[in-house]
């Protein structure tokens, strides 16, 4: 075994050796000619090279260490000086028999051994023609074979193809050797001067920085052409490389030319800054370090400091570092460590003021009367975690400026809708470019203590990405257990908020995670009456109009009666946005008489509002359309607070199906299947002829199609419709319901309450039917809100029906 010397397009002049040149000239056609015409010895000894190929007409040095390819070199040298050569398949083979060397070879003639000071022998071998092993002969004292030839195709002279790739690779040979600083510029006269086309495409192939296997599988192609096309495609990555390498030591060169330039300039500017008394970097630490003095810090985040500032005053201001270190300081200098403010335990003053700002919500402004009265006792409370939950414009937001007010505290809000990623509630790593804290922490550093009332706005509404869950992150925030210690990425330090009051907003618990909304105290900001829309009217929204719109108290007058109207006409939400932007019209109207000097009168009538705002919008007499039989009101639950709905049926004659539209959810579709169920198993009490369950279709629909419909409260809604239907008996006046039905005809109770009792009043219902476990729920309720209306409380669907229906019928059942 030998190891021969690795040669690339890099060191192409070692195909001259010195003072051996003479031996290795450069291969002509009329030499490969009379190669070719030799004849192949029938065995050869085979010498396995380590980590080269040998190629034909190539001459390369190769090392012998090993005591078999030693005698072999020494003994073909008196002899025949002929020996085959052969890549060996795994370079840390160290005595290779037939199975671990390939079978293609080159036939090679020794032109000299040296004798080397180390011991080892060194031949210059000159390949001549490929050969292929047959029949292994002997393995010791060295390999020996039976070999035949491997004859090379050529193409024709006329193939202008193969020409056309031959000009290729001696044109990008001499782009190789002028790109690349290694190879001196003498090598592009030996690639001009071969004259042989097999012999250019083997010395490309000996010299380029290809893998051992790679050259093997170019010795092996014995198509000519097809081999100069595959070497052709590997000088190309070679090339393409080769530019690469260059581009980047040329930016690099650049981009330390620059730096050097900017350092010797920041160094001149540093002396002139001196000069004029200006701050310096040792002057940027130093004042860091006065600043530090006056932090009420812990010793471990002390300490941290300390250690951080000195990393800074080693730092070279020029590298990129040093504008991160200094930013991450600064953030530490500026967040509020242990500075709190005091907090005000005048309960009757804050009850004054969430009166004042506030109309109603006794719930909210209880809670926190309840909070200030424990924290003044105590004084080492932990802050509550709050979840306001109701539709949108109830005031849950703004309610959070009031909580601080009253409690004397920094009011700092983070809207969450729409964010996706879990950094900006932990922050980046510091190390990562364009690096910052999350919002928590700025928003603390903005408000300046570490106490403030923090609203955590939309909480309901957070995405979930590829980029984390900023919903989990908010776990640790917003738990009294956890939240001392909250880690921050950026700032790589805990810091305490235990003492600031998170106040958080939602519309619909039912996207948030469960384990969030586990950490939070949840209290339900529900709807208004149109008694209490009409005092927040006057005493907030209609006062702000006038101010926005820079009118005076005096050039608009609005009575009950008109409010009443504006509400009732224009709007149907549970809060007062929508009612905000219809008083914005009418204030609008009355500044634009004023701007162009009209006459108007500042009492604004009826007349003037339908003048102003336009038709009716909303009829509530709609709403009481119950005089059909199989037409049943229902009370529901909607994101933006209660609503009415209808729910109607109606016979043809058919096969017995049901269907059901008006763009029901799942819920609604099963109570409405479970209703038809029961009617059947108990026909005979509702005195119906079980024939007409299989002569007639039931269609059941829900108005309003383009709105979905789902959840478990129409059930008794839907089995009262069909039973008015099969017996014609019609639905009492001003009556709704709401509820669920089990199979065995028990009425279920229902959320959202006093949502439905306030659409209810809108819609001018006078009688409610509701489960008797939602009992509990109307006791929690002001009795304002109940004026007018008269509850039935029921067990069974029976009571239901007893209630609902009407006694005389509009024709027989039977006589469907």
């Amino acid at each position: 075994m030998s190891r021969s010397k690795i040669f690339s397009l890099d060191n192409l002049s070692s195909q001259s050796i010195d003072e051996d040149a003479e031996l290795i000239p450069l291969m002509t056609p009329e030499d490969e000619e009379a190669i070719n015409r030799e004849k192949l010895p029938e065995e050869l000894p085979i010498l396995s090279l380590r980590n080269t190929v040998l190629f034909p007409g190539v001459v390369i040095p190769i090392t012998a260490g090993r005591d078999k390819s030693i005698k072999l070199i020494n003994e073909a040298n008196k002899n025949s000086k002929i020996i085959g050569v052969v890549a060996q398949k795994e370079d840390e083979d160290e005595d290779p028999n037939f199975d671990a060397i390939n079978k293609i070879g080159v036939v090679a003639k020794i032109l000299r051994v040296l004798k080397m000071p180390d011991g080892n022998t060194t031949v210059i071998i000159q390949g001549k023609k490929r050969f292929k092993i047959t029949d292994p002969v002997a393995e010791e004292p060295y390999l020996v074979s039976k070999v035949e030839s491997f004859n090379e195709i050529k193409p024709s002279v006329e193939d202008t193809e193969f020409l056309a790739i031959l000009d290729t690779i001696k044109e990008l040979s001499l782009k190789i050797i002028k790109e690349s600083p290694n190879i001196p510029s003498e090598a592009s006269f030996a690639i001009k001067n071969i004259e042989s086309s097999s012999f250019l495409v083997n010395f490309i192939s000996s010299n380029m920085s290809l893998e051992v296997d790679q050259k093997q599988e170019l010795l092996e192609i014995s198509d000519l052409k097809m081999r100069a096309l595959a070497t052709l495609k590997h000088m190309n990555l070679e090339y393409q490389k080769l530019e690469l390498r260059n581009d980047i030591q040329n930016k690099v060169h650049s981009d330390m030319n620059q730096q050097q330039r900017e350092y010797f300039l920041h160094q001149q500017m540093k002396t002139i800054q001196e000069e004029l008394g200006g701050a310096s970097h040792e002057g940027e630490v130093e004042e860091m370090r006065m600043r530090a003095k006056d932090k009420k810090w812990s010793k471990d985040v002390k300490k941290h400091f300390d250690k951080e500032i000195s990393k800074l005053q080693r730092m070279n201001p020029q590298v990129a570092e040093f504008s991160i270190q200094r930013n991450y300081l600064d953030l530490f200098l500026d967040l509020p460590w242990n500075e709190f403010s005091k907090d005000k335990f005048d309960l009757k003053r804050a009850q004054k003021i969430l009166d004042r700002d506030h109309y109603g919500l006794e719930d909210v402004k209880r809670r926190i009367i309840e909070y200030l009265a424990v924290l003044k006792l105590r004084n080492d409370m932990k802050s509550p975690i709050l979840c306001l939950y109701g539709p949108p414009g109830v005031g849950k937001t703004s309610l959070g400026k009031s909580i601080a007010e009253a409690l004397g505290r920094e009011y700092v809000r983070v809207s969450l809708g729409g964010l996706r990623d879990e950094a900006e509630i932990r922050g980046h790593r510091k190390t990562y470019i364009g690096a910052m804290p999350g919002r928590i922490i700025q928003s603390l550093k903005k408000a300046g203590t570490s106490n403030p009332v923090f609203v955590l706005d939309e909480i309901d509404k957070i995405g979930n990405s590829h980029q984390g869950d900023p919903s989990s992150a908010l776990l640790e925030v917003l738990d009294p257990e956890q939240n001392s210690e909250f880690h921050d990425n950026f700032l790589e330090l805990g810091y305490d908020l235990s003492r600031v009051m998170f106040v958080a907003t939602s519309n619909n618990l039912g996207t948030i995670q469960p384990a969030l909304r586990d950490r939070m105290e949840i209290i339900n900001v529900t709807g208004y009456t149109i008694e209490e829309k009409v005092e927040i009217a006057k005493r907030h929204l209609l006062p702000k109009q006038i101010k926005v719109h820079g009118i005076k108290k005096t050039d608009i007058k609005l009575g009950k009666k008109e409010l009443e109207k504006i509400i009732e006409g224009y709007t149907r939400e549970s809060g007062v946005r929508g009612l905000e932007k219809q008083l914005a019209k009418v204030v609008r109207n009355v500044a634009k008489h004023i701007a162009m000097e009209e006459e108007y009168n500042a009492k604004i009538t009826n007349t003037n509002i339908e003048e102003i705002l336009g038709s009716q919008k909303i009829n509530l007499n709609s709403y009481e359309n119950n005089d059909v039989a199989g037409v049943v009101t229902g009370l529901a639950w909607t994101s933006v607070g209660g609503d009415i709905l209808f729910i109607e049926s109606t016979l043809s004659k058919g096969k017995g199906n049901l269907n059901i539209t008006g763009n029901l959810g799942k819920v609604m579709k099963e109570s409405a299947t479970l209703a038809m169920e029961y009617i059947k198993a108990n026909a005979e009490e509702f005195n119906l002829d079980a024939e007409l369950f299989s002569k007639y279709n039931v269609h059941i629909h829900v108005p309003e199609g383009a709105t979905p419909k789902d959840g478990p409260s129409a059930g008794i809604t839907m089995l009262t419709s069909l039973v008015s239907l099969f017996t014609q008996r019609k639905i009492k006046r001003n009556l709704a319901m709401t509820g669920e039905i089990t199979l065995r005809g028990r009425v279920l109770p229902v959320g959202g309450i006093k949502e439905k009792i306030l659409a209810a009043k809108r819609a001018k219902i006078k009688e409610i039917i509701l489960s008797e476990d939602n009992k509990r729920d109307i006791n929690e309720i002001k009795e304002d809100y109940l004026k007018g209306l008269q509850f039935h409380f029921v067990k069974d669907m029976s009571e239901v029906l007893e209630i609902a229906l009407l006694k005389q019928k509009v024709a027989k059942a039977k006589q469907l």
